[in-house]
């Protein structure tokens, strides 16, 4: 008999433990898989393996080896990772690299020998900050390092431009050249006012024979950026068109033989990357379509009178995040869902089908009861159809009822795809027995340019309607709470939120809004990235006579219909956020006390736009469902 109890407990306990579902502090053990590349002999794949390592609020990290075809892995040692070096100049004898560089003296003890422990900064120009440092001076510049002797040269000297881009770029911002004689880098060449107004970013060439430099993007006045050379030495790159637009249409441009070509000029979507294709002929991409992010294909015809033909390759509820490798008829892959972190995938490319490689988070995902995505299509008020995400909780039960979120997107032309983030994490939020609601409303890739343009000079137009016809449709369905919807969002999100506290009619009964525009005049007065504001809010708010900015910052500001606000709102704000500078999020809250509103905000000192140190990411979550659990 106590056999039998013991096993009857045994059982009871394996299936509770295999019916559990996502936690805040679960989340913060889902390990992140970065691949790294393959040999040379194209048999092995490399990867790293990133662990939060919440004691010591840092991350730890581990790298392994596995056949490309999958199967058993070893951990190995950093310098045991055996993949082709991009740096490494063709014939072995260079290095390329990056580094600061002192170019301006710009804070006090710079400029005054005697004064060391000032820490003044003197600015006489715009981008003196950007995203979450100040400008000290010092700029990003590339040096090709002579293998034998050490030698180091910088290829811009005493230029104030940088190379890696600010604040994202890396090493993709510089190749060699087939030959190795030239150097091709991206920068944008400008400084000042300039500068924090324009998205003109060129590719370089840089001769190390002669030490000239030659732009070979002069015409275009947008982004050119991503250099990649074909193994026939075709130069491909990506190219934005519109000045001042970061989120134009992104094309594949090739040059050949000094002759240019846009192979996806016909095709109405936008390229997120792409990879050249081991023929040379064809160039494999990654791009939005449909509420995910798929692979593609374009042929490169060559100096031909021939279209270029863009296919689509895979197709799914996923996104494909990014492209490895290619190796025997297979492309090395990242992909993810929303139920899923990202793992490492092979794609057939004549079966068009997926395998898993690593299985870095199986064993965890395994264990959870996972939320239910469905994709419904929402009619807008203008006759348009949308796509809507809708995420169910596990165990979902239709004859019960949910509290709901509206979730807003950022960006704001971002897609709203199969993403899987540590933050805004649908599966977390389904897993605390909510359902959520994630329109692809006007102003997301995916769904052609026109709907991708929408957004920009009408903030609080059709994209607000959207989301109202989103929670409107869903709301009709007898497990929705009526009594009982949220809205949530971060950067145009929080700018969603801050509208919709003014204009939801009473259908919310609480808001969180992150790092959000609540002021849009007051965001352009202290932005740091200005090209973005003046296209998407039309210009200047002093522009008297510019119809679309004084809708910007009048009808469509959210501070010109807090008399209406009435609803409780959680605030979340990174003091060092120079994208949605702090003052936004304090006159939100300021407001909403004032008022009496129930209210909080929630502040953290040493992030940015995002919240990226361990304990202050559990601590954003554990505030976000202590706040829903309040006042939903």
């Amino acid at each position: 008999m106590k056999k039998i109890t013991f096993l009857l407990a045994f059982l009871c306990a394996g299936l509770l433990h295999s019916q559990k579902t996502m936690t805040p502090e679960l989340l913060w053990q889902v390990k992140r898989v970065s691949p790294i590349g393959i040999s040379d002999d194209s048999k092995v794949l490399f990867y790293k393996v990133t662990t939060p390592n919440m004691e010591e609020n840092s991350f730890d990290s581990k790298y392994y080896a596995m056949r490309v075809e999958g199967g058993n892995f070893a951990e190995i040692t950093k310098d045991e990772v055996q993949v082709a070096d991009k740096n490494l100049s063709p014939d072995g004898k260079h290095l390329l690299m990056h580094k600061p560089v002192q170019v301006n003296k710009v804070t006090g003890k710079d400029i005054y020998s005697d004064l060391a422990k000032s820490d003044a900064y003197v600015f006489t120009s715009l981008d003196y900050r950007h995203w979450d440092k100040y400008n000290d001076g010092t700029f990003n510049h590339v040096f090709y390092k002579d293998v034998k002797t050490g030698a180091e040269t910088d290829i811009t000297p005493g230029q104030p431009y940088y190379t890696p881009q600010a604040p994202f770029g890396g090493d993709e911002d510089y190749i060699w050249g087939p030959k190795g004689e030239n150097i091709y880098y991206v920068s944008k060449k400008m400084a000042g006012a300039a500068y924090a107004t324009s998205t003109n970013t060129d590719i370089y060439k840089y001769n190390l024979a002669d030490r000239k430099t030659e732009n070979i993007t002069i015409e275009n006045e947008g982004y050119d950026t991503n250099p990649a050379f074909s193994k026939k030495g075709a130069l491909a790159w990506l190219q934005m068109k519109t000045p001042g637009y970061e989120a134009d249409k992104n094309d594949i441009i090739v040059l050949q033989d000094g002759v240019k070509q846009n192979l996806t000029a016909q095709w109405d979507g936008t390229v997120s990357s792409f990879h050249w294709a081991n023929n040379s002929k064809e160039i494999y991409f990654v791009a939005p379509v449909n509420g995910t992010k798929q692979l593609f294909k374009v042929d490169y015809p060559g100096r031909t009178r021939k279209m270029p033909v863009v296919e689509q390759l895979s197709q799914g509820q996923f996104d494909v995040t990014g492209i490895v490798a290619e190796n025997n008829g297979k492309l090395i892959v990242t992909r993810t869902d929303m139920n899923h972190a990202a793992e490492i995938f092979s794609f057939d490319l004549k079966s068009k089908t997926f395998a898993l490689l690593t299985q870095v988070n199986t064993e965890l995902f395994g264990k959870l009861d996972l939320p239910k995505v469905e994709k419904r299509m929402v009619k807008t008020k203008d006759g348009k159809q949308m796509l809507v995400w809708v995420i169910l909780p596990p165990n979902f039960d239709k004859n019960k009822k949910y509290p709901t979120l509206l979730y807003a997107q950022g960006g704001p032309q971002s897609p709203l795809s199969q993403f899987y983030s540590f933050r805004w994490n649908f599966q977390l939020m389904a897993s605390q027995g909510y359902i959520v609601v994630a329109p692809n409303r006007r102003g997301m890739p995916g769904h052609g340019v026109a709907w991708n343009e929408a957004i920009s000079g009408d903030w609080g137009g059709g994209a607000m309607q959207d989301y109202l016809d989103a929670i409107d449709d869903v709301a009709k369905e007898p497990y929705v709470d009526k009594e009982r919807l949220g809205a949530i969002g971060a950067s145009f999100g929080g700018y969603s939120v801050f509208w919709l506290a003014g204009n939801h009619e009473g259908r919310f009964k609480t808001f969180i809004a992150h790092d959000g525009v609540f002021d849009t005049r007051s965001m352009y007065g202290t932005t740091e990235e200005l090209f973005f504001v003046n296209h998407d809010m039309g210009g200047a708010y002093w522009e008297k006579d510019n119809a679309v900015a004084q809708k910007t910052y009048n009808e469509f500001n959210p501070i010109s219909h807090v008399n209406k606000w009435d609803t409780p709102i959680m605030i979340i704000q990174g003091d060092k956020d120079y994208r949605v500078p702090i003052e936004q999020s304090l006159q939100a809250f300021q407001v909403a006390q004032l008022k009496g509103i129930k209210s909080k905000l929630l502040f953290f000192p040493e992030e940015n736009h995002w919240v990226l140190q361990p304990q202050n990411a559990l601590v954003w979550q554990r505030q976000f469902y202590d706040w829903l659990k309040e006042t939903l």
